[in-house]
């Protein structure tokens, strides 16, 4: 009976284990497509191209599961906190402003992140690498 009762407990643990791992996992990667997104928006410089590669990145970290989901938020989030400080200071941008982009930046964040097609954002001519 204790052997038994142990390899229950033990399965529920590596069950556990595993689950934090393929979320780590997704997470990690996850993490790894929003900074492509990021790294594709500043190699192509393409003016109004921004939501498109907010969209991108979200999409493309969503649809490696909830560790994926959870990383585009986070890094989401925190990005535009960040901007909320940087972009008065380095941009000259007002509050409200920021406020505008920032909002606008979080709508084409969620639009990814729930699975819908970041190509909605593409602007016209932006070349087809990205």
């Amino acid at each position: 009976m204790k052997l038994f009762t142990g390899l229950i407990l033990c399965s529920l643990v590596l069950g556990v284990h595993s689950q934090w791992l393929s979320f780590l996992g997704e997470a990690y990667e996850g993490a790894k497509d929003m900074w492509r997104a990021y790294s594709d928006m500043r190699e192509a410089n393409f003016k109004g191209a921004d939501k498109y590669f907010h969209a991108r990145g979200n999409y493309d970290a969503a649809q490696r599961g909830p560790g994926g989901v959870w990383a585009a938020e986070v890094i989401s989030n925190g990005r535009e906190a960040l901007q909320g400080i940087t972009d008065p200071l380095f941009k000259g941008m007002t509050r409200d402003q920021v406020r505008e982009d920032t909002k606008a930046d979080q709508f084409a964040n969620e639009w990814g992140r729930s699975g819908k097609d970041p190509n909605h954002f593409r602007p016209p001519g932006l070349p087809d690498k990205y």
